[in-house]
Order: structure tokens, then C-alpha cells, then sequence
């Protein structure tokens, strides 16, 4: 299996009436892509603006971040949520634009969606400060219900991502990376006197707006399986989940894997990356059991050394990581875990819900419970007073000049657990 990825460096982006990518500058036809939206008849209203790296802007609150991504010839950029038929992702050429996100915002579904500032200290929390955010304003109808306003939205920002996507399909000024993926025996035959290490992503599986899809489909219906890291990169994997917007996995996230980054990245120097397996975390005491059973199984037959799980929410998805650890530990495998933690707004109180004596190597992007001031901010895309009803704030969060007094909960991706984020903790 072999993924090229094209990746063009957006430098501006202009709203307007055409579509065309020349000397760094994408412009969008915001009209045909409305038309694109709207169809979807649960929508009532969509609009668009932008938010630039350095601008006294505010997005609030952002549901979901998405990399614009389109295929060069075949296959689907979303495989399985924007069509019945489908390809398997991780193959062919996949046109990416970096430099820029849509971010889908609009009337608040749930407590679990975030922020963004674009400049500011808020900015140092969140990678998203340091790009364009394309930001689509979606307004649904009245008699559309809180799970259907989710995959509204959901469904809205992947399709706007492909449609942006395929603007710079064919432009020649990219820098392109190839990725393999060969047969597993060609992968345990690698670097034969480098340890072997494997990769176990939790995703969140929980339902009532805790859903992750894979190739559309919901991961609550799934069990561990193993699957190609270029199938994350080529957009097989979704965001549909509410959890905490500090740990939330954005699709942006999904795409960028900063494990599977590092892994490539380290592949044949220190160690060999032989196999990822996805691991939906459900919310039976039942399902985690026979999901730690798997994936301990699963890592075992990839016959490594070493394995890596990264957390994805908070609270009872401890229970899924450190099951899993010790199940892996049992199997005479070292195992390291990312997580984040909350230790209260003085760093004082227990971090973790959960633990296990076999979850001796631990990375922690932070405590989701520090506060920040963010100061008054030029422009807010969005509604302020949302703020009230999101992870991190509360209804006294609006303070009398304007600042913003919040946990780091509240900003999108702050202490993301994949750990493709800013924070880190350390022991003093």
C-alpha cells in the first residue's frame, strides 16, 4: 500500500465569487459552495467567514476542524460519509492543503465544543491559532434534534473540506511525501536489529454524541482492528464526538496523527512501526473488558516489544487505556501511554480517574483544569455567551471588561491526546 501526499502550502484565502489556486492564494466561491451545504434541507442557514493567525478574533463555539483534503483521480477523500460507494483509503495521490482549516461553528449542540483565538495567550493553547480558519456558520431548523444538528454539522464540514480540497487539485507547487505500508511480513522482516513497536489508538465510541465513523460507519458498532495508518492520513477516519474540546480528537487531528507522524518519522532509525490497531472505547464495563481482551491479542500477534496508546476524552476512557496497558503489559509487551489529566485548577487533586501498576510510562499533555484570562477579543465569529454551557467555563466565565476567564478544557485541542499539541506537564 502506497499513499502520495501532496501538500500545498495555502498562504491567503480569499472569499469571493471564483475558484482558483494561484501563487499561494486560494480563493472560493462561497456561493456555489453554499449551494453545496444547503442541500441538506435540515439546514436553515449558512454563512462563512474567515479568522487569520495574528487577528483579535475569537471562533466560539468550534465543533470541528478540518483539514481540506481531495483525491487526484479515483477513490473518495472521505471514504464511506459522503457517497454509498467507496475505496479503501491509504492509496493513490491525496491532494492536502496546509495552512489552513474549515472550522464549523454556529448555535451550541452541546457543553463539549470549544474555542479558538487566533491571537492572544488563547492562541498559545491551541494549534489552530496558527492557521487560517476557514469558518462555516451553520444554522439548522427548529424541529432538527440534537444528534441530527451533530451530523448536520458534521457531515457539512467534511463535505466543504472536499470541495475546498479539490481547488488545488493539479496545482504543480506542492512538496510531496510517499508513504508505504507493505504486507505485514515484509513489515516484521524490517530492520531486523530494531525493537518493533506498535500503535493502539482509542477512539471515543459512546454514543449521545461520543461517536467516532471509520469508512461512515459508526465505531460503537466495531471491535479492535487492525488498519493502516495511511488509511488515518487519507481521511478515513472522522470526528462525530462532543467530549471535552482540550482532548477532543478533531478530524484535523485524525488526518495529522502526530503518533503515526512520529512513528513514520523514526521508522528504520530507532525502532520498526509494524501495525496500528483502532480501539473504540464503549461504555459497558462488558465491552471495555472484551476490547482490552482484543487489543492485547491484536498487539501479541504483531509480535513487538514495544506498544503506544493514546487516550481520546476523559473519566471513564481511563478505564479502556489502563485496561488495555495492563493487558499488553501481561503480554510481556512494554507499553507507554498518552493522557492528559485532571489534577483541579490548583494541580493539587487526583489526575487520573483511573490507574493500573502496569501504566508505568506515562506522557501527559497537561492539566485540563489550569485557568486562563483571555482578554476582550476585536471579534467573536460566533455567540460569547455560549461560553457559559461549554467544558471549561461557566455562567460567571464573561467578566464585567470583557475578559474571559476559562480552563484550558474549554480550547479547542489544547491538550489534545494524540499529543499534537503545545502543553506538556512536569514533575516538580
Amino acid at each position: 500500500m502506497s499513499l502520495e501526499l501532496r501538500k500545498v502550502q495555502v498562504k491567503d484565502v480569499v472569499l469571493g465569487k471564483e475558484n482558483r489556486f494561484a501563487d499561494g492564494i486560494l480563493f472560493i466561491d462561497t456561493g456555489e459552495l453554499e449551494t453545496l451545504i444547503m442541500e441538506d434541507q435540515r439546514i436553515r442557514s449558512v454563512s462563512f467567514d474567515l479568522a487569520r493567525p495574528g487577528e483579535s478574533a475569537r471562533i466560539l463555539p468550534v465543533k470541528d476542524v478540518i483539514e481540506p483534503r481531495a483525491k487526484l483521480e479515483g477513490g473518495s477523500t472521505f471514504p464511506g460519509m459522503l457517497s454509498e460507494k467507496m475505496t479503501a483509503g491509504g492509496k493513490g495521490i491525496t491532494y492536502a492543503l496546509k495552512g489552513c482549516v474549515v472550522t464549523t461553528t454556529g448555535p451550541i449542540v452541546g457543553f463539549q465544543e470549544g474555542l479558538i483565538d487566533m491571537s492572544g495567550p488563547g492562541a498559545d493553547f491551541t494549534i489552530f491559532s496558527r492557521y487560517i480558519n476557514i469558518v462555516m456558520i451553520i444554522d439548522k431548523h427548529d424541529d432538527v434534534n440534537p444528534h441530527e444538528h451533530e451530523e448536520v454539522v458534521r457531515v457539512a464540514g467534511v463535505k466543504a473540506a472536499q470541495y475546498i480540497g479539490q481547488i488545488a487539485v493539479g496545482c504543480e507547487d506542492y512538496e510531496k511525501t510517499v508513504y508505504e505500508w507493505p504486507a505485514i511480513g515484509e513489515r516484521y522482516a524490517m530492520y531486523p536489529e530494531l525493537p518493533k513497536v506498535a500503535y493502539v489508538c482509542n477512539c471515543m465510541s459512546q454514543g449521545l454524541l461520543h461517536d467516532t465513523y471509520f469508512y461512515g460507519r459508526d465505531t460503537k458498532k466495531l471491535i479492535p482492528a487492525m488498519v493502516s495508518p495511511l488509511e488515518f492520513m487519507d481521511g478515513a477516519l472522522v470526528s462525530g464526538n462532543c467530549v471535552s474540546p482540550g482532548s477532543k480528537t478533531t478530524t484535523f487531528h485524525h488526518l495529522n496523527n502526530a503518533v503515526i507522524d512520529e512513528l513514520f518519522h523514526r521508522h528504520g532509525k530507532d525502532l520498526n512501526f509494524v501495525g496500528l490497531v483502532l480501539n473504540p472505547m464503549m461504555v459497558t464495563l462488558k465491552e471495555k473488558y472484551r476490547g482490552a481482551m482484543l487489543v492485547a491479542e491484536l498487539v501479541e500477534s504483531l509480535g513487538v516489544e514495544a506498544a503506544i496508546i493514546t487516550q481520546e476524552g476523559f473519566g471513564n476512557p481511563t478505564t479502556d487505556l489502563m485496561m488495555a496497558c495492563k493487558n499488553i503489559e501481561e503480554k510481556g509487551v512494554k507499553t507507554v501511554i498518552v493522557t492528559n489529566e485532571d489534577a483541579g485548577t490548583d494541580g493539587m487533586s487526583e489526575s487520573l480517574p483511573d490507574m493500573v501498576k502496569e501504566a508505568d510510562a506515562i506522557v501527559t499533555t497537561g492539566n485540563s483544569n489550569a485557568t486562563i484570562l483571555l482578554p476582550k477579543v476585536d471579534r467573536v465569529i460566533g455567540k460569547l455567551e455560549d461560553i457559559e454551557r461549554v467544558t471549561g467555563g461557566n455562567v460567571d466565565s464573561i467578566k464585567p471588561d470583557g475578559t474571559l476567564l476559562v480552563e484550558i478544557h474549554g480550547i479547542m485541542g489544547s491538550h489534545n491526546l494524540q499529543g499534537n499539541t503545545l502543553l506538556t506537564a512536569i514533575t516538580v
